[in-house]
């Protein structure tokens, strides 16, 4: 226990050179941090709007649907297979698909398109269209009517830069224009008089359908208007119909949110002339981490028949992993290169430390300390300095990290198209503390105990004499 109180002692007897040395290792887990949070952070959203919004965790296909996309490879949607699945502690629900092409017409315009049969109900499951719905709409004569209202200057400057936007709830309103939340209850009822959307959604048997909000402004539709779709059948019959739309989502993935149909799933096989059957049954689940997942599949692969088909999300979604793989590895590349300057930076502080305390080493040996004992002291200054500085990092990097979650960086103009162009929403959220947390610590802390090898050669081939002299 005495190292210990000579340990902390010494380190205050010289603040400066301390509060330098823990300083080298407080940026290097507060940069650590910030970087891998925002990295990580943007990986998972990404993941979360695919799976989400699109291919759920787990689905049943039929075996040659996922390679030929075609309405010929379908199955029969039966009562007993609903039971089947629900028998899975895992499972939570069944979530009916029908998924197929078509040309999308309104007046002149047309757009090859994605038709995703649903069960207006049920989907909300999985990606839950109804809270997508746009809710706002920001307009030129919205926009106009804003401008001209009692929002508050700093709202007013925004509206250009946001024109064109839609939203689908108060928080993402809230996030563009930075609303606060003590404001919200003055500034939001303005958003609803003058910019709010009157949307509508599907109902099983109703031939009417809800579009991308992205496709609504390429085709130039509105709630109301008639969408015509025509597209292949089943055995090679003709899919045509004409439907009326309801409603106007906002799908956070971009790609997709430009070429998405909805219709109830029951109106999508009368189209395609194939009553009964379904291209896919997405599964919702209680827990969706990798093990659970993993677990649930080979429940279903023992229960379930050819042609049938199980599908985990990752083998549905191997491009965009593969993608976010290779950007991984060149973001890893950036954070060694973050590693290896702070590497340079906390040795050059220790470097520094020893240069500076060579005679006062030499007179504690002189006066009779041993250099083992001398070498304990200097290590337990070490680990204190460490400690220090990564607690008070990790500390430091916490309130940015949450700050970075609720308030996640969206990018305009250019760069959203940018992203837009690639298939994602133009926006990077940090992620909340987990694991990488304590990777990166304990990387900071390795870094750190290299670093006081040097010291501790000196003193153990510490010449007392010379050591005096200096």
């Amino acid at each position: 226990m005495r190292n210990y109180k000579i340990a902390w002692r010494n380190l205050w007897r010289n603040k400066r050179r301390t509060l330098i040395t823990v300083a080298s290792v407080f940026f290097a887990i507060f940069f650590a941090l910030v970087m891998r949070s925002l990295q990580l952070g943007t990986y998972d959203h990404m993941f979360r709007n695919a799976i989400e919004s699109y291919t759920g965790y787990i689905q049943i296909q039929h075996e040659d649907f996922w390679d030929t996309k075609v309405v010929d490879n379908t199955f029969i949607y039966s009562p007993e297979l609903d039971q089947k699945i629900m028998s899975l502690k895992n499972s939570v629900g069944t979530v009916p698909r029908f998924e197929s092409f078509a040309l999308a017409s309104t007046g002149t315009l047309t757009k090859g398109v994605l038709v995703m049969g649903i069960d207006p109900e049920r989907e909300a499951l999985l990606s839950d269209v109804r809270s997508r719905l746009v809710r706002y709409r920001l307009d030129k004569v919205s926009v106009e009517s804003l401008r001209n209202s009692v929002l508050p200057e700093k709202i007013k400057k925004d509206l250009d830069l946001f024109s064109g936007n839609a939203y689908s709830s108060n928080s993402a309103l809230a996030v563009d224009f930075n609303i606060e939340d003590r404001d919200s209850s003055l500034i939001l009822p303005v958003f609803r008089q003058f910019a709010s959307f009157s949307n509508g959604y599907l109902k099983q048997g109703e031939p009417a359908a809800v579009i991308g909000e992205k496709l609504a402004s390429f085709l130039k539709a509105g709630i109301g208007d008639t969408i015509v779709l025509l597209g292949q059948g089943y055995h090679g019959t003709t899919a045509a119909g004409k439907y009326r739309i309801n409603g106007i989502v906002k799908i956070p993935a971009p790609d997709l949110d430009n070429k998405i149909v909805y219709l109830p799933y029951d109106i999508c096989q009368e189209l395609y002339n194939a009553p009964g059957m379904l291209t896919s049954l997405a599964i919702s689940v209680k827990d969706n981490d990798d093990n659970s997942i993993e677990k649930t599949i080979e429940e279903l692969e023992k229960q379930l028949e050819p042609p049938l088909k199980v599908m985990g999300w990752r083998e549905m979604n191997k491009l965009m992993l593969n993608q976010m793989d290779a950007d991984s590895k060149s973001g890893m590349i950036m954070i060694f290169i973050l590693y290896l300057v702070i590497a340079f930076g906390i040795f050059g502080t220790v470097l520094m430390m020893t240069a500076e305390r060579r005679r006062e080493f030499g007179v504690l040996v002189a006066i009779g300390m041993q250099k083992r004992k001398l070498s304990v002291v200097v290590t337990m200054e070490m680990i204190l300095i460490g400690l220090m500085g990564i607690v008070s990092g990790v500390i430091a990097a916490l309130p940015i990290i949450f700050y970075g979650y609720s308030h996640p960086i969206r990018f305009h103009g250019e760069m959203a198209k940018m992203y837009e162009d690639y298939g994602m929403e133009a926006v990077m959220p940090f992620l909340l503390p987990d694991m990488y947390v304590l990777w990166q610590s304990l990387v900071v802390a390795i870094i750190v105990f290299v670093s006081l090898i040097y010291p501790l050669r000196k003193i153990g081939k510490m010449q007392v004499v010379n050591s005096l002299k200096a």
